[in-house]
């Protein structure tokens, strides 16, 4: 084992997958010389050279749709938008021609590349740099979209999406950036669709991914001293999602909250209660409780963006709710 940050686990991730394989190249604004925006990508230019490690133009469109041509004809790109608030200027490329391709060819074609984007608040970088997307991405079929808590598994399931051959769109919270983590010396590639346990309990479930897995495991810490055991579940993967293992925990602790950094309505944690309300409502003692941002833009100042994201308190209290 060797302790890293999460930055250090994808680069090494890039590293690892350009060296096993000459068709991986990556693409986006400032990865080459500066590293990137949170120097992410830095020394792989010096290692690899420009003809792997492009420097491309300020338009996420274009980029997009160099991927896209890219992968049909043989590479293996890997893609960063800077902040994940600009994939709105990629959505054509990633929505109807990615995502659509497989099916269009008859099969026949497929489009094996990976978007890297970082998404989250923390930075007080306002509304148009904070926003989580990723229930955007996850409802298109033809995408598949992860999100890892850990180094471990920012290394692992960036390894398994350069190799999938569709789609992936690869989400990294800003604020697990500087986070540490063990990196064993032969990390495991986990399979994209599987459910990681990150603390077993009996009393009450919360699902979670990216940053709100650690709120999650604080808020279980909190409660234990009263007896309220929680398992704590890192989907990893948002689509395909591990349903399998979401109820097989509830069936065990009868209680669910579900809780990401992404806006509460219409998000993945809508799409979990509805699911588990349809397939486990034999299993639930309780209500349902999603925990999210408010729906309202992400605001600038400090304190006003210490508010609107959800904390470990909060999951506290959906807890408590589902359990009263």
């Amino acid at each position: 084992m060797t302790e890293v940050r999460f930055m250090k686990a994808v680069n090494q991730a890039l590293s690892d997958a350009m060296e096993a394989d000459p068709s991986v190249i990556l693409m986006g604004e400032d990865i080459g010389a500066a590293g990137g925006s949170f120097k992410v990508t830095r020394d792989l230019l010096d290692t690899f050279g420009s003809e792997r490690v492009y420097d491309t133009p300020i338009s996420e469109a274009a980029i997009a749709g160099m991927a896209v041509g890219a992968a049909l004809t043989g590479a293996r790109p890997v893609v960063e938008i800077m902040f994940m608030d600009f994939v709105t200027l990629t959505m054509d490329m990633l929505v109807n021609q990615a995502a659509k391709a497989r099916s269009m060819f008859g099969g026949q074609g497929s489009v094996p590349m990976v978007l890297r984007t970082p998404h989250g608040g923390g930075l007080n970088a306002g509304p148009q740099h904070s926003q989580c997307l990723e229930a955007w991405f996850a409802h298109v079929p033809g995408l598949k979209v992860v999100c890892p808590a850990t180094p471990a598994d920012a290394y692992g399931l960036l390894r398994a999406a350069i190799d999938d051959p569709d789609p992936v769109i690869f989400i990294e919270n800003k604020a697990l950036y500087a986070a540490k983590g063990d990196l064993p010396d032969r990390p495991e590639i986990p399979v994209i669709g599987k459910a990681r346990l990150a603390r077993a309990g009996t009393t009450a479930t919360v699902v979670s991914y990216g940053a709100a897995v650690q709120w999650a495991l604080d808020a279980a810490e909190t409660l234990a001293p009263e007896g309220i055991d929680v398992e704590v579940l890192d989907l990893r993967s948002l689509q395909p999602w591990d349903e399998a293992a979401v109820l097989a925990s509830l069936s065990k602790t009868h209680n669910l909250v579900i809780a990401h950094e992404a806006v509460e309505a219409f998000g993945i944690g809508a799409e979990i209660a509805a699911r588990m309300a349809d397939i486990g409502f034999d299993e639930l003692d309780g209500p349902i409780v999603r925990v999210g941002a408010p729906f309202a833009p992400s605001p600038f100042g400090k304190t006003l963006e210490a508010a609107y994201r959800p904390t470990a308190n909060d999951i506290v209290a959906a807890i408590r709710r589902t359990l009263d």
